[in-house]
């Protein structure tokens, strides 16, 4: 049986053949560790360019976690063998590598650890896993138990494999004075310059234990023998490991421990892994986390407590309200405060998830935003990555041109300012990364919102050049000619949501030129990319539409439908059309696809997302980011409950065939689920378990600020909720600038449709008195409040719903 405990702040799995691969993740600003119910881990640290501390058995890069983690045998992980030394019976924990059936089996990762209960042969194992708050280092704890009553002769054996760190020089000992495994190498290097630059390094992995091994082993070869990971040579017959070393050879971290256990009686053995600069680090760091350790998983907790987000809800969805309450915002705290662990984060990336963390700690998002418009060109065009070190440079991707990338600072500043009502911040002057002038966030935000609307071809369409949004549709416009209709839908959408901001700063001129900008494009929107059915995706160098009706593959692109909507661009003939098209073509019962079919060969006018297997990531797949574009879409176009569906198909239910077909525990959002529905459905659903994804943020925007309709304004907080037709009771309490609002949430059948009423409560009549409701266009605005006071509000809906238009508030 899979479900949350703890009051879901815990999930528990209690079978590692039901989802093999599903996995948590514990972070900090340095690394992270994405743990696999049955073992097998992904590391990595910032040094200060991301790096491996365990690696696979060949030289692999050292690339940030890759979609669809295979996982085999000799996959770097974290293993436990369990042996009795008076029968020779054995097992492997948490279940890989010798996958001998356990008597209880429970993996439960948690918001600051992941543990493991297992028992076999009258033992139990709980094992545990936590970080520092500061450290890079794994801190492990391991609790055997007697659960017979007989005296035991037990082995446990910590194998963790360090695998193939170098082709120059590796190996590994046992250092008495560390009471550790050390494994050292040297990065290879070719240029001369390079061997300066790799002066610091990290190129030790350690094991150590706060108790010393009565045997230990470092050389892999040595330890599997003939028997292998499921059966080690070295341990069969009642052998204890040898005490050798690895010299030029995969070195691994084993060690040998013998207890001696009375009746129902246990021990505790407790791990440091990770890597280290020499020695000296490797005792300072077990000094302080091995026999000094008060306090340390007290102070990891308090980080994560830090991304302790803005909403508790209570509705009629139990596994909702779970998600909702801590996992998601600890998702969107781990993408915020790591930035993804990498020191040039895409510039889209960058700013979605700055606006995740205006709802969990808004100085974040302002600190983003300034991070990102020192880096802006005074043309108003912004880079394709933002740079956080002195020594960074941008990588991979971000040498790519894309042109989406102004787009976004209006949707997040829009989002900070909605949340936090700091216009002083648009005042701030700022710089410019080539002229030597500073100017106010507003103008740096105006220029970028300029720049888009100059950036046309001669129909005034915008170029894609090698991609938008989409990365791997990078050739759609390489030639320096093809366009894009999303970034046309997306740059409409940007300029109406800055236009108010304009007025409000008293940029009338300014707030017409954007809204005129915007209604062309839209004309054009419809002139050039509709279908008859739907929005085509782009126009290729060579001129061809594409995304239509008559393409035997990506005929269709949620995004352009989604964004279509967002902007207005779309009719209500059109909107019922293109809901109508996504139902037939993309929905799916693990979420909405993002493009349909799948492509299936090279199409060198649109790029390599078509080389990309049918159904994942950009290729079709339900690419759960543009799954909540479209559910923010639903909600612009009062459609609540396909939006509350959209989003709920993210999240994994607890029913074993689910689970089984997903491979995902409802503890983050997966960048994508497979798609391509139609054409393989037997790994539909399958889950990238990547949870590195802009998803986060728009799912908690959506659910806080449409789903129940609190949204911030200059004026106070706006309560316009949208919720789903079937809930007729839910409470809340929205943590909002400083104060706290209790909300009860009901349908009446007394009000008619289009109608909410707000009245405020209180336990007497002296508190939360100075509590002003006031009608507004876009619903209810509650202002007056204070920090750190409670209020107390019931809102009553029609039993038909409310809309996102104007509802009037009951006599």
């Amino acid at each position: 049986m899979a479900k949350f405990i703890e009051n879901g702040q815990r999930y528990q799995l209690d079978d590692p053949c039901i989802a093999p691969n599903s996995a948590g993740y514990l972070w900090n600003r340095k690394m992270m560790v994405h743990m696999n119910c049955r073992g097998f881990a992904v590391s990595q640290y910032m040094d200060p360019e991301p790096r491996k501390y365990a690696h696979v058995p060949n030289l692999a890069a050292q690339s940030f976690m890759q979609p669809e983690q295979p996982y085999f045998s000799h996959h770097p992980g974290r293993f436990f063998y369990l042996r009795d030394n008076q029968s020779g019976e054995m097992f492997s924990a948490p279940y890989e590598p010798m996958k001998v059936a356990l008597d209880k089996f429970a993996f439960e990762p948690g918001l600051a650890d992941i543990r493991w209960h297992l028992e076999k042969l009258g033992v139990a194992l709980d094992i545990s896993l936590s970080l520092s708050e500061e450290d890079v280092v794994e801190i492990w704890q391991v609790k055997l138990s007697n659960l017979t009553k007989q005296p035991r002769d037990l082995s446990l054996i910590p194998y963790f494999p360090v695998g193939y760190a170098s082709w120059m020089n590796m190996g590994g000992h046992f250092d008495a004075a560390l009471n550790a495994i050390v494994c050292s190498s040297v990065t290879p290097y070719q240029v001369v310059a390079d061997y300066f630059k790799n002066q610091h390094f990290k190129d030790i992995t350690f094991l150590a234990a706060d108790r010393q091994p009565d045997f230990y082993e470092v050389s892999q070869s040595e330890f599997e023998g003939e028997g292998g990971l499921h059966n080690p040579s070295a341990l069969q017959a009642g052998r204890n490991l040898a005490n050798g070393e690895a010299h030029y050879e995969l070195p691994a971290a084993i060690m040998q421990f013998h207890y001696p256990l009375a009746a129902n009686q246990s021990q505790t053995l407790r791990l440091l892994f990770g890597p280290a600069k020499d020695k000296a680090e490797i005792s300072a760091l077990t000094q302080r986390y091995l026999y000094q350790h008060a306090g340390d998983q007290q102070a990891y907790q308090a980080y994560i407590a830090q991304g302790q987000g803005c909403l508790n809800v209570e509705t009629p969805d139990q596994q909702f309200n779970h998600f909702v309450n801590h996992w998601l915002p600890r998702q969107i705290f781990y993408h915020g405060d790591s930035n993804r662990l990498t020191t040039d984060p895409q510039t889209r990336n960058y700013l979605q998830d700055a606006m995740g963390m205006v709802y969990l700690n808004p100085s974040a998002t302002k600190a983003a935003i300034i991070t990102a418009l020192q880096q802006q060109k005074f043309s108003g065009a912004m880079p394709d990555g933002i740079l956080l070190t002195a020594d960074a440079e941008l990588k991979y991707i971000n040498k790519v041109p894309h042109t989406d990338h102004p787009v976004w600072l209006s949707i997040v500043v829009n989002a900070y300012l909605q949340e936090t009502a700091d216009y002083a911040f648009l005042q701030l002057p700022l710089g410019w990364v080539d002229k030597d002038v500073q100017s106010s966030v507003f103008e740096h935000v105006s220029k970028a919102m300029l720049f888009l609307s100059d950036a046309n071809d001669e129909r005034g369409l915008p170029y894609i050049a090698q991609g938008d949004w989409c990365d791997p549709m990078n050739m759609v416009g390489y030639q320096g000619k093809g366009v894009s209709g999303w970034l046309a839908e997306a740059i409409s959408y940007a300029l109406q949501l800055w236009a108010p901001i304009c007025e409000q700063q008293q940029q009338s001129e300014l707030a017409t030129k954007l809204r005129l900008h915007a209604e062309q494009l839209n004309k054009r929107i419809n002139h050039y990319f509709w279908d008859g059915a739907w929005y085509g995706r782009g126009i290729t160098d060579n001129g061809r539409l594409f995304g239509i009706n008559s393409d035997s593959e990506g005929k269709i692109f949620l995004n352009a439908q989604s964004w279509a909507l967002l902007c207005g661009a779309a009719s209500q003939q059109q909107k019922q059309l293109i809901l109508h098209a996504i139902d037939e073509q993309l929905d799916t019962p693990y979420g909405v696809m993002m493009s349909a079919p799948a492509f299936t060969t090279m199409h060198d006018d649109i790029g390599r997302v078509s080389q990309k297997w049918p159904g994942s990531a950009e290729n079709g797949s339900v690419y759960n980011h543009a799954a909540a574009f479209y559910a923010a879409s639903l909600y612009a176009s009062d459609e609540a409950d396909r939006a509350f569906d959209v989003l709920r198909k993210m999240i994994p239910s607890n029913h074993q065939d689910d689970l089984k077909r997903r491979g995902q525990l409802p503890v983050y959002l997966p960048n994508y689920y497979r798609g391509a529905y139609y054409q393989y459905p037997r790994t539909a659903g399958r889950s990238s378990h990547l949870f590195n994804t802009g998803t986060g943020a728009w799912f908690y925007q959506q659910t806080i600020e449409k789903m129940f309709g609190l949204k911030g304004c200059e004026q106070g907080l706006g309560i316009c909720p949208q919720l789903p037709s079937r809930w007729h009771q839910v409470s809340i309490v929205r943590h909002f600038r400083g104060a706290f609002f209790h909300i009860n949430y009901s349908r009446s059948k007394a009000l008619s449709d289009n109608t909410i009423k707000v009245q405020q409560t209180w336990p007497n009549a002296a508190q939360g008195a100075h509590l002003v409701l006031k009608q507004t266009e876009r619903g209810v605005v509650v202002s007056g409040f204070m920090q750190a006071e409670h209020y107390y509000l019931t809102v009553q809906l029609a039993a038909g719903g409310v809309t996102d238009t104007a509802p009037t508030v009951a006599a």
